[in-house]
């Protein structure tokens, strides 16, 4: 049903507002906390295993996209991620958000830094992204996911990607990206395919990010989906 609805979108020409344009992407017997969410969507939800439709030509630049992105920055920085697909806010269009800041260098020793090629990556929009792999050594690194909330695992990338698609304003914008953000890269455009960083993890490595804390605290932990 959804798919079909963003469909409908695609074909006309004239948007509506921007609340009728949003009713028509989420299912109308769902909860009535529709999309965009201003939290982010967990595994189990259908919207994350939907194959992201296109934005249509004409709507790249329309208020509905903007606002739209705008949601997407908002919750990637608000949830602290360093990347995120419209789909993890309920939006089943190709539009992703990365953002690596040069502040998060503190939180690695330099070695770690060094090792998993990190680098500082502006506030980046791409809407109808594409990606070519120009370089097909892979590496393994632990990942996790805001729509896996708790685990990770160490998961296989390749080491150079080209990046390409429209900005916030409809022009053109080619990214060529190499070590930890070819691999934001590759995780969010996976969140546009439907796949889920677990469908391609080192299965043996899934383990819960605070299985420490659980026996530390006799089990009493609770993992919050919710950020104020």
């Amino acid at each position: 049903m959804l798919i079909n609805q963003v469909r409908t979108f695609s074909t006309t020409t004239q948007l509506g507002s921007l609340a009728r344009w949003y009713q028509k992407l989420w299912r109308s017997k769902g909860p009535t906390n529709g999309p965009p969410y201003a939290h982010v969507t967990q595994v189990g939800d259908p919207v994350l295993r939907q194959k992201a439709q296109l934005v249509p030509p004409e709507a790249v630049t329309s208020p509905e996209v903007r606002f739209l992105v705008q949601a997407m920055i908002d919750v990637m920085r608000k949830y602290s991620c360093v990347g995120l697909a419209a789909p993890q806010i309920g939006i089943s269009l190709r539009i992703l958000v990365m953002e690596f800041k040069d502040k998060l260098r503190d939180e690695y020793t330099s070695a770690e830094y060094k090792i998993k090629e990190m680098d500082t990556l502006p506030l980046t929009v791409l809407i109808n992204p594409e990606l070519k792999v120009t370089n097909y050594e892979k590496k393994s690194f632990t990942e996790a996911c805001a729509s896996v909330k708790g685990f990770s695992a160490e998961v296989p990338r390749y080491s150079e990607v080209l990046l390409s698609g429209l900005d916030e304003n409809g022009k053109s914008k080619e990214l060529a990206l190499k070590g930890w953000n070819a691999r934001i890269a590759q995780h969010e455009m996976d969140h546009l395919d439907g796949v889920i960083y677990t469908d391609v993890m080192d299965r043996k490595t899934f383990s819960c990010s605070c299985w420490q804390a659980v026996n530390a605290n006799y089990g009493r932990v609770q993992i919050a989906f919710h950020k104020k």
